[in-house]
C-alpha cells in the first residue's frame, strides 16, 4: 500500500466523509461526468489498497463499468494476457511482484493502445516524468477528487474509442493484433513485441507514410530525441522478415521521412536487389493528411 493515501481532507463531501484519501467540494457533484452505458468497457485496476478498490469499484459501476481489482503486478499483467479484455488500465507504482514502471513498460510492448493512467502518492516531478517515459497516459496523485478522477477516465476512454480493427491486411500481409499474430502467404512471421508493435503503428492506416519521428514516440516512447537510428535498425529486422525474396515488397522507405506499408504495383516479384538499390519512394503529404 502506497503511502499518503489516507491524508484527511478538510473539503466535507460524500466521498470524503466515506473514504478519507479522496475528496471533492460539493458543488463537483454537479459535475458528474457521464462515461457511458457500455457494459464491454472494462476496467482494470493493480494497487494493493483493498479499501480504494472497493470505492472506485462502487462509483464506476454506478456508470455501468466494469471493474477488476488486484493487489500485484504480476496478477495484474497475467490477466491482460488473458481472453478479458480491458478498455484501461489504472496502476499504483509500488506493487509486488511486478512494480508499476516494469508493468507499465510490459504493457506498451503487449498492448500498445491500451490507456494507462497511474494513481499514486508519489508527487515527485522525477516519479512523474518516468512514468510518461515507461508509458503511461494519465497520472493522479493521491489524494484525489473522485469527481475529476472520473472525468480522467472517461478522457482516456473517449481517446482511445477509435475503432482499430482486429486484422489488418496489406497484399498478402495480415496482422492480427488480438493473437498478436503475423502472417503472409500462410507463412507465420515471428517478431520480438517490439517489431510486433512496430508494425502495428505502420499498418494502422495501410498506405499512408509514417514519420521516424512518430515512430520513435509511438513506440519507444521518445518524442523528440531525432538523433536515434534506433527506428532504422528495427525497421529493418521487420522488413527481413517480412519481405523475403521473390515476395513482392511490402515495407518502403520514403526518403527523408520515414517508411509506409504498401503493395506496389510496379513491385513484381524481383524483390532480391538490396533495398539500398533501390530508389526510395517520394512522399506526397497531401495522399494521407491524417497521418
Amino acid at each position: 500500500m502506497e503511502e499518503g493515501v489516507f491524508t484527511r481532507c478538510n473539503t466535507k463531501s460524500r466521498t470524503s466523509d466515506s473514504f478519507p484519501g479522496v475528496f471533492d467540494p460539493p458543488e463537483a457533484k454537479k459535475a458528474r461526468p457521464e462515461i457511458g452505458r457500455s457494459p464491454s468497457r472494462n476496467i482494470l485496476i493493480a494497487d494493493g489498497d483493498v479499501a480504494l478498490g472497493k470505492l472506485l469499484s462502487s462509483e464506476l459501476a454506478e456508470q455501468n463499468l466494469s471493474v477488476t481489482v488486484v493487489p500485484d503486478g504480476a496478477e495484474a499483467y497475467a490477466m491482460l494476457q488473458g481472453k478479458v479484455r480491458s478498455s484501461l488500465l489504472i496502476v499504483a507504482l509500488n506493487l509486488p511482484g511486478i512494480d508499476g514502471l516494469t508493468l507499465i513498460e510490459k504493457v506498451r510492448l503487449s498492448h500498445p493502445r491500451l490507456p494507462v493512467m497511474v494513481l499514486t502518492a508519489h508527487h515527485g516531478l522525477e516519479h512523474k516524468i518516468a512514468a510518461f517515459q515507461k508509458g503511461a497516459d494519465d497520472y493522479v496523485t493521491k489524494p484525489f477528487s473522485l469527481i475529476e478522477l472520473q472525468a480522467r477516465i472517461h478522457a482516456l476512454l473517449r481517446r482511445n474509442s477509435g475503432t482499430i480493427p482486429r486484422i489488418s491486411q496489406v497484399g498478402d500481409l495480415i496482422l492480427d493484433r488480438e493473437e498478436r499474430r503475423v502472417e503472409r502467404l500462410g507463412r507465420r512471421i515471428e517478431l520480438t513485441p517490439r517489431e510486433f508493435h512496430l508494425l502495428e503503428a505502420m499498418m494502422r492506416t495501410p498506405g499512408c507514410p509514417v514519420s521516424r519521428a512518430t515512430l520513435l514516440d509511438e513506440v519507444w516512447n521518445l518524442a523528440g530525441e531525432p538523433t536515434t537510428n534506433i527506428v532504422d535498425v528495427y525497421l529493418k529486422y521487420v522488413r527481413d522478415k517480412v519481405n523475403v525474396p521473390g515476395e513482392r515488397r511490402l515495407i518502403h522507405t520514403i526518403r527523408g521521412f520515414g517508411y509506409v506499408v504498401r503493395e506496389d504495383e510496379e513491385d513484381s516479384q524481383s524483390s532480391a536487389a538490396p533495398e539500398a538499390q533501390r530508389p526510395a519512394l517520394q512522399f506526397e503529404p497531401s495522399v494521407c493528411l491524417a497521418v
